[in-house]
């Protein structure tokens, strides 16, 4: 298990690495500015539509479902067509009608700004369907246990928009975020090429050209089983979409505010992403394929054993991190933007809304090991009705937060929502069966190290004071 895990965090610590890079840089050449604030918009909403339909709900879906059936190339083959022709369709439309759903995602724009961010929401929506296809081909990889493809190759994507800047330096910011959006879209197939070369290497390329070879003379036999896999996809699909949808909501209603809010909560939420995602995501996606094959084997024993190593491992990272994330909120922001266009005024901005996230960081990441279990136990209606609540009460929260509070309170009812999110999960896992992990010499162990870390975190805030 900590082979795969060690070897996700260290792709993904490529992968953020470059991404930080790339924000620096965009950043200095940016700022936190109308041109900014379109570029995120532009990139959010394919982003959006991936983390949805392409990435958590789909792999949490198809692995079990393909370790079940026993025509694996002709399913495969069925669901891949069928996917890749709604986003494809998806993504006509919105090039069809780019004003329209540049709209959709910011409603606080004006006329004039939503003509001029239109061409990049077009431009950055064709990252969907390559991605999807990256998506498809990682998730049958990691029925292989191959991780590492996946876990890289976002990097490509990182240096496609590091050379996309470099080559736009000293040009106009609209030209800018030109440069950045096709830069999204050659990220996308180089992320495609290196995906079907593992395929290839993994001998998946026969199994996926068989299922399409006979795909129209075999599709009845696998009826069933793709009847059972959209049964368990909508509510998969729902499930996963809460922090997604949260974040399209941030954007929506950030609109409203002062120029520069949208761009503030996307540098807090790349910065509140990276443990996210070294720890979490990193722990759920090495997971889930050996707590899916276990539960499918009636043997819950070891699937809880397994939980309950990985439990303790995210709770003192992440907590380490939520400690770190508080108290060194303004030095890591000032240290990675505030150069060139972005101001000491916009670091001061980004560290309150940085704040915010950090102190939903340890409910987050937990919640994304213990759905496992409900998505391995295809529970995913009940994942669909906690995923409801989350939502509910972020939209509230942050109604009733973006008066007084403004952009950071924004990122507070993230965090709200991701506590609701956390308790209603460890309910339907069980609480006894929750309470059996936690009741551990660990639960000392980690009290102490967290008092600890906070002081010296302290004494470094201090001497580093000096020099910021």
């Amino acid at each position: 298990m900590f082979k795969a895990i060690f070897t996700n965090s260290f792709g993904i610590l490529v992968s953020r690495i470059l991404g930080f890079v790339r924000d620096l840089f965009t950043a200095s050449a940016l700022g936190a500015n109308i041109y900014s604030d379109i570029f995120f918009i532009a990139f959010k909403l394919p982003n959006l539509f991936r983390r949805i339909f392409a990435e958590g709900a789909f792999t949490q879906v198809f692995i079990p479902a393909f370790a079940k059936t026993k025509h694996k190339g002709v399913f495969s083959a069925n669901i891949f067509i069928v996917f890749l022709s709604i986003i494809f369709f998806i993504t006509l439309i919105v090039n069809l009608l780019p004003s329209l759903a540049t709209r959709a995602i910011a409603v606080g724009f004006d006329e004039k700004t939503i003509e001029i961010a239109s061409p990049f929401v077009a431009i950055n929506f064709w990252y969907l369907p390559l991605i999807f296809a990256v998506t498809f081909l990682s998730t049958m990889l990691q029925y292989k246990h191959h991780f590492a493809t996946s876990a890289f190759s976002t990097a490509l994507l990182n240096l496609s928009l590091i050379f996309a800047l470099y080559f736009s330096q000293d040009k106009e910011q609209v030209e800018i975020v030109y440069y950045l959006s096709w830069g999204v879209v050659i990220g996308g197939l180089l992320q495609l090429f290196v995906h079907l070369i593992a395929i290839y290497n993994y001998g998946l390329s026969k199994i996926l050209w068989g299922g399409f070879k006979h795909l129209r003379v075999k599709s009845k036999i696998i009826k069933k089983d793709t009847k059972e896999f959209r049964k368990q996809f909508f509510p998969a699909m729902w499930g996963n979409s809460t922090a997604q949808v949260s974040a399209f909501l941030d954007t929506l209603l950030a609109s409203f505010l002062v120029t520069g809010s949208i761009s503030y909560l996307y540098y807090a939420n790349r910065i509140f992403q990276l443990p996210l995602a070294l720890f979490a995501i990193a722990t759920a996606v090495a997971l889930f394929p050996r707590v899916a094959r276990y539960i499918k084997n009636k043997d819950e024993d070891k699937a809880k054993a397994f939980m309950s190593r990985a439990f303790w491992f995210l709770a003192f990272l992440l907590t380490l991190s939520t400690l770190g994330g508080i108290i060194l909120s303004r030095e890591i922001t000032w240290l990675l933007f505030e150069r060139g266009a972005f101001s000491a005024e916009d670091t001061a901005n980004t560290t309150m809304v940085l704040q915010m996230y950090m102190i939903g960081l340890l409910p987050f990441g937990l919640q994304k090991l213990f759905v496992l279990w409900l998505y391995a136990k295809q529970m995913q209606m009940q994942a669909a009705k906690i995923a409801t609540y989350s939502l509910a009460t972020y939209i509230v929260i942050a109604l009733s937060l973006i008066s007084p509070m403004g952009v950071s309170g924004l990122g507070l009812a993230s965090t709200v929502g991701g506590f609701v999110s956390f308790t209603l999960t460890i309910r339907a896992f069980g609480l006894e069966n929750f309470l059996s992990i936690v009741r551990s010499k660990n639960a000392i162990y980690l009290v102490v190290s967290a008092v600890l870390f906070t002081f010296l975190l302290l004494v470094f805030k201090g001497f580093v004071s000096f020099y910021i």
